[in-house]
Order: structure tokens, then sequence, then C-alpha cells
């Protein structure tokens, strides 16, 4: 549909911006023609709001030939064709109105005065059309410059989304991958607390399934999960494994993406507490700061241990996650004191 058509105040706007032209004609045609004031202005408002109806073609004109092409002149001199053509209907149509004029009142604006005025109307008819074909032109590339950019915006959330969906997908395998082996290793050692391992497993499965296919879930349903998960790891290290959870009751309601706490509670189990003979206790607390949210899990390490280099994969995941969700706003940041591990989350946008 025509860009101008589309809203009535847009063509509104757009037949108020052709008056302007008309009353230049109207002073025109009293100084040159010798019209009166009133009848130039009975005789050009009226041809110049139909005029404007028809250079609403120049449009048309300018998506079949747009000024990207090669042959800029051939554009230009079609154009031209365009005005002429359009300006001589013009010409007709200002001649009935000059002569309905005549009929209606005698004197007002005299029919002859059309013929004297006729390179007049002509070269305003040309002018006025390939005004119109510009301003068309600027529309476009205007409109093709928001699609353009529509189009981009939408690809960048489609890879986002992607990129989310392939982040996610990356942290069931991992943590499946090492809870097997777990369930290997007790299956010779202790074969009832490989089963119970196994019964667990499949529950906390079904749970992040569940909570893994939608975009944000509470707080409370992402610290379920993580109860899930260090209940599998109590299995494997009994007593060695303490945990205090201290959630703030105005935390529970706040969105976050699902299964952002696990690899970052997988790691505090598997890199930090299971090199402790003796275990350890991991603390888990979330609260509110203002409009953000806090969340800090803390764990021992073995001082002794050989630090790996650079940054684990599940910290990697985490971080690219929050960032792809909240920009630069959510944050992951880690402290190693050589006795403990600890890892603080921040999200903004309390929802």
């Amino acid at each position: 549909m025509h860009p101008i058509l589309r809203d009535r105040r847009t063509l509104a706007l757009y037949l108020l911006a052709w008056l302007a032209p008309g009353f230049v004609l109207a002073a025109l045609l009293a100084t040159t023609a010798g019209v009166s004031r009133d009848g130039a202005i009975c005789f050009s408002l009226p041809v110049m709001i139909v005029y404007a109806f028809m250079s609403l073609s120049a449009w048309y004109v300018c998506r079949a030939l747009p000024l990207t092409g090669a042959n800029i002149t051939g554009t230009l001199l079609s154009l031209l064709c365009a005005a002429l053509f359009s300006s001589a209907l013009w010409l007709a149509v200002c001649f009935g109105w000059a002569s309905a004029l005549e009929w209606m009142g005698p004197g007002l604006a005299p029919k002859e005065t059309y013929a004297a005025s006729l390179p007049l109307l002509a070269s305003f008819g040309v002018g006025l059309f390939l005004i119109a074909a510009a301003v068309h032109y600027l529309i476009e590339s205007l409109d093709t410059a928001r699609r353009r950019e529509r189009d981009g915006l939408q690809l960048q959330v489609l890879a986002r989304d992607a990129e989310l969906r392939a982040l996610r997908a990356q942290i069931d395998p991992h943590f499946l991958f090492n809870s097997l082996n777990s369930i290997s290793a007790l299956t010779s050692s202790d074969p009832a607390a490989a089963r119970t391992m196994t019964l667990l497993l499949a529950d906390f499965l079904r749970m992040s399934m569940t909570f893994g296919g939608l975009e944000m879930i509470c707080l409370e349903q992402e610290i379920a999960l993580v109860r899930h998960f260090l209940d599998i790891e109590r299995v494997r290290f009994g007593d060695r494994l303490l945990v205090r959870t201290e959630i703030g009751e105005d935390t529970l309601s706040v969105k976050v993406p699902p299964l952002l706490l696990q690899p970052i509670v997988e790691n505090a189990v598997n890199h930090g507490i299971a090199h402790l003979p003796g275990g350890g206790l991991l603390v888990l607390r979330a609260q509110r700061n203002g409009s953000s949210l806090q969340i800090l899990i803390r764990n021992p390490v073995d001082p002794e241990r050989i630090k790996p280099r650079g940054e684990g994969r599940g910290l990697h995941i985490v971080r690219q996650r929050l960032l792809h969700v909240y920009g630069a706003a959510g944050r992951l940041e880690v402290q190693d004191t050589g006795e403990e591990f600890i890892a603080y989350i921040t999200l903004p946008h309390l929802l």
C-alpha cells in the first residue's frame, strides 16, 4: 500500500503541504494573468488538491525506477516523461475546472486566462511532479532503511536465541556424563546407592527438561533444581557434602534463566569439596540489592591443588548466557582466596 495512504494523519499532512504551492500559483495567476484574487484562489486550490492525488503515482514510478540502478540517465528521462504526462493530464483538469468556474460564476476566473497561463501551469505541473518524486524517493529510502534495521534486529534476536539454546543444551550432557560416571563407580562398591542415585538423576532430568524448555523460571524453581542436584551428589559424598542455603523470601519470585546455577554448584562440588578428604560446606545465598538480585555460591578448596589454566567450561557457559540475556548488566565474578572459591552473580531487572 502507498505509504502516504496508510495513515489518515499522514494523508492530511500531505494535502496540507500541497496548499502552499496552491497559494503560490494563485498569487502568480493574480499578478500575471489579471485574474482576481478570489478567482485565482478558487481556481488554484481545488486543482492543486487534485494534482496532489495525481502525484501519488510518483511513488509507483520511483519503485519501478530506483535511483540505485546503473542507468541513472535513463531513470531521470523516464521520470521527466512521467512528469510531462502527469502535467498534461492535470492541464486537462485545469481546463475543465476553469470552464466549470466560468459557468458557476461568470467573471470569477475567465476561461480565456487559461490559455495565457498555459506555460505557467505546465511548468508548475512538471516541477511539482518532480518534487513529489524526490519526496517519494526519500520516503522509499527511509522505509528501506527501517526494513533493513528491523530485519537486522530480527536476525540478531534469532541468532541470540539459537546461541542460548546451544548453550543451554551443553549443560545437560556436561552434568549427565559426570553423573553416569559416578553411578558406574557405585555399581560395584555400593549397588543400593547406585540405584538411589539413578532414581534421583531421573527425577532431576525430568525437572530440568520441564524448566529448561522455558525462557525464564522463578528463582524458587531454580533453587529446587539445585537442591535436587545436591541430593544426587550427597549419595556420592554422604556427610562430606554439607549445604547451607540462605534464600531471601523476597527473591523467590524473581525470574532467572533456567539451569543458571547448576554448572556453578557442580563446579563447587566436583572441583572443590570432592578434593577435600573431610569434605566441606557449600553456601548458597540469594538476596535483593536495590533493583538487582545478588547470588553467592561459596565452597572450600584444597589450597595445595593445581589451579587450572583459564576459566572452566561451566563458568564460561554461565557468563555467555548472562551476556545474551542481560547484556553487560548481568555479571558473574569469581574470587579464589586459596582456601575458598566464591562466585558472585548479579542479575538486573527484577521481574
